[in-house]
């Protein structure tokens, strides 16, 4: 099995036509995911890449019977695309988009809790790499090529870093179940602990991998939660060791504000939770490699 997106996921690209959107729905088609589509206000009843192009996400689910999307929509019209598909009925939208402001995201949490939990559309990102369903479906930015199918699941605040460890654990034999970048942004359609309870449910995934960054409360509540209720050995690490107080770094919710932010605090704060913490980021195919085989 995998979380969120496998090779039944039938898949909606907003922002179809642009750059971004054409770019990555290519990649997409041609690791083998079911694209049905896309949404592009404008340019409905044309097609592209060979696929229906629709004025709204409720005529393309209409005519396509599309489950998920991904949205490759400007940050200041990102918002709204996304409350579209939520209207519209997508079970998960992934928000690629950087640079959405946080009043936005605000504005969205809120809008999404209008719905009841089982009717509730899953948000993953912004700021992401998206998903990963490795053999199955790709539902992001990411080289599917370096992900090898197998029975780890990966959840990250660090697109590059989830890359590094999925490059590292194929070098070793070792594949994964599910990636999921959730973002770096304050603010994010889903957390760690959103995810980490559909890989506890998995009977396929064996083991988790979750990488953190300096910044916010997500990684300690993962961690209190992991300890309570997870049946399955986790890796962590937390980027961000040498980063100065104050400084933001990268994403735009990786700076450390309060006491706790830290990657050091982070990291004794995972060992104190029953975590396995990988010391570097070259060693995080090797720290769960040590994992799997006791």
């Amino acid at each position: 099995m995998s979380i969120l997106i496998d090779e039944t996921s039938r898949v909606l690209v907003q922002g179809f036509t642009g750059d971004k959107g054409t770019f990555h729905a290519k990649e997409m088609i041609a690791y083998g995911t079911k694209v049905v589509g896309g949404v592009t206000p404008g340019k409905g009843g044309t097609t592209h890449l060979g696929l229906p192009v629709f004025n709204t996400v409720k005529e393309a689910i209409k005519q396509t019977g599309a489950t998920h999307s991904i949205a490759f929509v400007a940050p200041a019209f990102c918002a709204d695309a996304i409350m579209e598909a939520a209207d519209a009925g997508i079970r998960l939208v992934c928000s690629i988009t950087d640079g959405i402001p946080a009043q936005d995201m605000m504005r969205v949490k809120r809008y999404l809790l209008r719905y009841s939990r089982e009717h509730r559309t899953m948000m993953v990102g912004p700021n992401c790499a998206g998903i990963i369903s490795p053999g199955k479906a790709m539902l992001g930015i990411m080289p599917g090529h370096i992900y090898k199918q197998g029975s780890v699941g990966i959840v990250s605040r660090s697109g590059t870093l989830g890359y590094e460890a999925a490059s590292q654990m194929k070098a070793l034999g070792i594949g994964i179940t599910t990636s999921v970048g959730i973002g770096g942004d304050p603010i994010n359609g889903s957390s760690f602990l959103d995810h980490l309870v559909l890989f506890e449910r998995d009977p396929e995934t064996k083991a988790v991998m979750m990488i953190g960054e300096i910044g916010g409360p997500q990684e300690a509540e993962a961690a209190a939660w992991i300890k309570s209720h997870m049946t399955k050995p986790v890796v962590g690490y937390v980027a961000g060791l040498t980063a100065p107080k104050g400084r933001r770094m990268g994403h735009a919710g990786a700076i450390i504000s309060a006491s706790g932010d830290s990657a050091a605090e982070k990291a004794e704060l995972m060992k104190s939770y029953g975590l396995t913490v990988a010391p570097s980021p070259s060693e995080l195919g090797s720290t769960m490699a040590k994992v799997l085989a006791q």
